[in-house]
């Protein structure tokens, strides 16, 4: 699978743009601040019908004007895909395959596989549990369209729920028939939810510790683990045991929304112990063999866009990175740089096919 062409009106920093990539590698180079992200970003909402940066689809429309479009022409197994977004101000957002509309987004999730690696991702390490959490999901959900929904009705329960026990709290009257009415979808989605969470750690860890060790050289020792507060317990009693809890707060304390992944560095945490190096290398192995699962599960090659890789990355180690994923294991690669020639001399050296575009003020031109 890859992208053929790209068109953008209206769209962040961009006017208008249209461009036709290469299969294989295509460089965005240009100065910080021209807008070389943005063009990643387009290719995300392609994938999952929304921004990586911003959820808020209207503040992707470029200032003043009236509405943005994004459009991009794929080839899927041999065959030509046509993928539309468009987001009107105050409007519902349009999302059409091959101009046909989808009712529901969540039926495009996973039809077209991307993997984004983006300094952002930092935020794995430095934020709360949601960050993790959304990291998981976007795997699974991205070849488990069951998954994605028992999630999604799982959320919904989660704010009834809440609304029941704000009630509460506001007239001072418990009711306890009208709580076990979402207690007991609450526990049917969840434990579905838990059971591919826990079983995806466990087959993703050995593929990310093997890339780990490509990147680093295999100079630490690198884990993941999965909490849960279903880990000891079964959901039933997880719920019962914090249901004075949840009346205090008048919310949902307990259950799988408040997940969490655990990285270590030789058996210590990873935000306390690990140099940004060493940080950023962990990151890149995550999002590697994110891409490498569900490759295999899918049997489609993801499309995969490499943001500022130079950052906190030597150019050892960025060497190393171009090298792997100039393999035949990869396929379409979008990477941006702040130095053409950097790029064009990396891919020069990898004999991989590759375009070399250059952005300034709002415009884009192959190099």
């Amino acid at each position: 699978m890859y992208l053929k062409k790209l068109s953008i009106l209206n769209f962040k920093n961009y006017p208008e743009a249209a461009l036709e990539f290469s299969a294989h590698v295509n460089c965005l180079t240009g100065n910080n601040g021209e807008g070389k992200t943005n063009i990643l970003d387009a290719i995300h909402y392609l994938s999952f019908c929304k921004s990586f940066f911003n959820p808020v689809d209207s503040q992707n429309i470029m200032h003043d004007a009236p509405f943005f479009l994004v459009q991009g022409h794929f080839n899927l197994k041999g065959e030509d895909e046509d993928i539309y977004c468009g987001q009107k101000r105050n409007q519902k957002k349009q999302f059409k395959r091959n101009k046909k509309e989808y009712q529901r987004l969540a039926d495009h999730i996973g039809l077209f596989p991307l993997v984004m690696i983006s300094p952002a991702d930092s935020e794995l390490i430095t934020e709360g549990s949601e960050s993790r959490r959304k990291f998981i999901d976007s795997v699974i959900a991205q070849f488990d369209r069951e998954y994605l929904e028992n999630l999604i009705s799982y959320n919904k329960i989660v704010s009834h729920r809440n609304a029941v026990l704000k009630q509460f709290g506001d007239s001072g009257k418990f009711d306890m028939g009208s709580l076990e009415i979402w207690d007991v979808q609450l526990i049917a989605f969840g434990e579905k939810v838990y059971e591919k969470r826990k079983r995806f750690i466990n087959d993703f860890i050995e593929i990310f510790q093997k890339y780990y060790e490509l990147i680093s050289g295999g100079r630490e020792q690198v884990g993941i683990n999965y909490v849960s507060h279903l880990n000891e317990n079964n959901f039933a009693d997880v719920l019962a045991k914090a249901l004075n809890r949840d009346r205090a707060m008048e919310y949902t304390t307990v259950g799988i929304h408040k997940d969490d992944l655990e990285f270590t560095i030789n058996g210590y945490p990873l935000k306390k112990y690990a140099s940004q190096g060493q940080q950023k290398s962990f990151l890149l192995a995550l999002k590697l063999a994110q891409f490498d699962f569900i490759k295999k599960i899918k049997n489609i090659t993801p499309v995969l866009l490499l943001d500022d890789i130079y950052d906190k990355l030597d150019d050892l180690r960025v060497k190393q990175l171009m090298e792997l994923v100039s393999s035949d294991n990869f396929g379409q690669i979008f990477i941006t740089d702040t130095h053409p020639e950097r790029l064009a001399e990396l891919f020069s050296v990898t004999n991989a096919d590759f375009k070399n575009f250059f952005i300034e003020n709002n415009n884009v031109k192959e190099l």
